[in-house]
């Protein structure tokens, strides 16, 4: 009985340790992505991790003398497992929102963009004010979801923004809305998708992208805002974006 009880104490305890974040365990501080958003993070041809904030966080922590990577974590769990501890921070091009502001802390901004619709280049939507009425994908706890949430559409979520662009393609949808950056990879960089796909209008929101931590952590974001500033004072963080294509 002695031995049953020791072995439970020593699980308890090591479950314990591990859900408290992976940089307490061996000194690397891991941050989540949810690797459907091109460029910002996805998986290659080669079935790799790659993208923008998969080579941003890895660069941040050698500005500062820290180890700081990467892991595919689904966006639908993301905060959650933020909030948890399972992870460090996130890096998922995250908008900065009023209301995430209460559970989480943010870095300075990485990038801007705003809500575009995206449609077949045949359509007669010009523009946001046009989707009264029509079917609009959009991926599930995204801004872009939000967004619709002033419109009077037919709103239908996916799992993945990619998802939601090939339904449409396939005739099931009238238009999808997706931040201005990821519409910019399907609509102009995806061989797959040339001359299918356009823009319809300008960006109807403002926003600002950057990094999450957990509320309060403020070693952590002190450390991050830190390789942030290093590398845009010796221009690798401009050099980052343009390979990147992030304007």
């Amino acid at each position: 009985m002695k031995k049953i009880i020791a072995l439970m104490l020593c699980l308890l305890a090591c479950s314990w340790i591990f859900a408290g974040g992976a940089s307490e365990d061996d000194g690397v501080y891991v941050f989540a992505a949810d690797a459907t958003w091109p460029p910002f993070e996805f998986i290659d041809e080669n079935g790799n991790l790659t993208g923008f904030e998969v080579e941003l966080v890895p660069m941040i922590g050698e500005h500062v003398g820290v180890e700081m990577r990467v892991e595919n974590i689904a966006w639908d769990t993301i905060f959650a497992g933020l909030a948890n501890g399972q992870y460090d921070g996130v890096a998922s091009g995250v908008t900065v929102t009023e209301e995430r502001k209460q559970t989480m802390d943010f870095s300075m901004p990485i990038a801007s963009q705003g809500q575009v619709v995206v449609v077949m280049t045949g359509s007669d939507i010009q523009s946001a004010y046009d989707l009264t009425g029509k079917s609009v994908g959009v991926q599930i706890g995204t801004t872009g979801d939000f967004a619709l949430d002033d419109y009077d559409v037919d709103r239908r979520q996916y799992d993945d923004i990619g998802l939601a662009i090939q339904d449409m393609i396939n005739g099931n949808l009238d238009a999808c809305v997706c931040d201005s950056i990821i519409a910019s990879d399907f609509v102009l960089a995806n061989e797959n998708y040339a001359g299918m796909l356009r823009v319809a209008g300008e960006p109807f929101t403002d926003e600002e992208i950057a990094i999450a931590v957990k509320k309060g952590n403020t070693e952590l974001l002190d450390l991050v805002n830190q390789g942030l500033q290093a590398m845009m004072d010796d221009g690798s963080f401009d050099a980052l974006k343009a390979k990147w294509n992030i304007l």
